[in-house]
């Protein structure tokens, strides 16, 4: 599955600019998590003096769009104030950049994220989002809280649930957290009307009966899988979890044959190539076991 990348986009990945570790930096920003396939470390250097940011240098593990965006907010801080690189949006990123596709506005959400936080450890400060102090996990895959997501819809004015998963990248693991975002989106946005002095607009979250389907994920049996059962069972994750999540990030995966509990895949497109790799057929494994109530082995061969 191909992205409709800008020019801009392109040259970003292609040649990314400021890559690397500033030593000794004023301050230094860590965000994401590499299990999750994104994960951006920012150092800054600043005049003290006049409180300017005078370089920035990165390093990501990613996709096309996280090094782009990086490499775009490394250019966009320099020269500039601290407090007028803390105005920043994820939007702005985006912008510099030409635009980003819709299920990419993630990465630019966790550039603003890691400048937050280099910002806050230049000021001495302890920086914890609020969402992360505050907030009650909603997404499990990839570690998101429900003030994370309402954080998002708020600065970006998201409202599908398809929406809150391109910007924060809730949902698009195992979905069982689909109905529970929907909630996050009605009520917020039901709260943005009030404080804009509207009634109550109707959302457009994903179809009640979409969402029940992405949640009805396979229980662990009982009893003792036949193997036309377990072979079943881990078509059915495969097809209706695992792949839409890979799909999402600009992959896809391809059952190439079941051995018992002995699963043969290939990864293609962006997971072929991305550097956490290892660790996303640990989580394919481990989802898999779950679902079969055995122990899997999953095993990852070139396509």
């Amino acid at each position: 599955m191909g992205w409709d990348y800008t020019d801009d986009v392109k040259d970003h990945f292609l040649h990314p600019r400021n890559v690397g570790e500033i030593e000794n930096p004023d301050g230094r920003g860590e965000v994401g998590s590499i299990v999750c396939g994104d994960a951006l470390s920012l150092t800054i250097k600043v005049d003290k003096e006049h409180d300017i940011i005078e370089d920035a240098k990165f390093k990501t593990f990613g996709c096309g769009s996280a090094i782009a965006s990086s490499s775009a907010l490394t250019e966009m801080v320099k020269g500039k104030t601290i407090d007028e690189a803390l105005s920043i949006t994820n939007e702005q990123i985006a912008d510099y950049l030409g635009g980003l596709p819709q299920q990419k506005m993630h990465c630019s959400v966790m550039g603003r994220e890691a400048l937050e936080a280099a910002i806050a450890d230049y000021r001495g400060e302890n920086w914890k989002k609020e969402e992360e102090e505050e907030g009650t996990m909603v997404c499990y895959c990839f570690s998101v809280t429900d003030k994370k997501i309402e954080r998002a819809i708020r600065e970006n004015n998201l409202k599908t649930v398809e929406d809150v998963t391109n910007y924060t990248k809730a949902g698009g693991g195992c979905t069982s957290c689909l109905g529970k975002i929907e909630e996050i989106i009605e009520r917020v946005r039901a709260e943005m009307d009030k404080e804009q002095g509207k009634a109550p607009a109707e959302t457009a979250p994903a179809k009640k009966a979409e969402v029940k389907a992405a949640q009805a994920a396979p229980a662990a049996p009982k009893k003792k899988l036949t193997n036309l059962e377990r072979m079943n069972i881990i078509q059915k994750v495969i097809n209706e979890e695992i792949r839409p999540a890979l799909v999402h990030d600009g992959g896809d995966i391809i059952l190439n044959d079941i051995d018992g509990t002995k699963v043969s895949v290939s990864l293609i497109g962006a997971c072929a190539e991305c550097q956490a790799v290892r660790l996303t057929g640990t989580g394919i494994e481990k989802r898999l076991s779950k679902a079969v109530g055995e122990d899997i082995t999953l095993e990852i061969v070139p396509a």
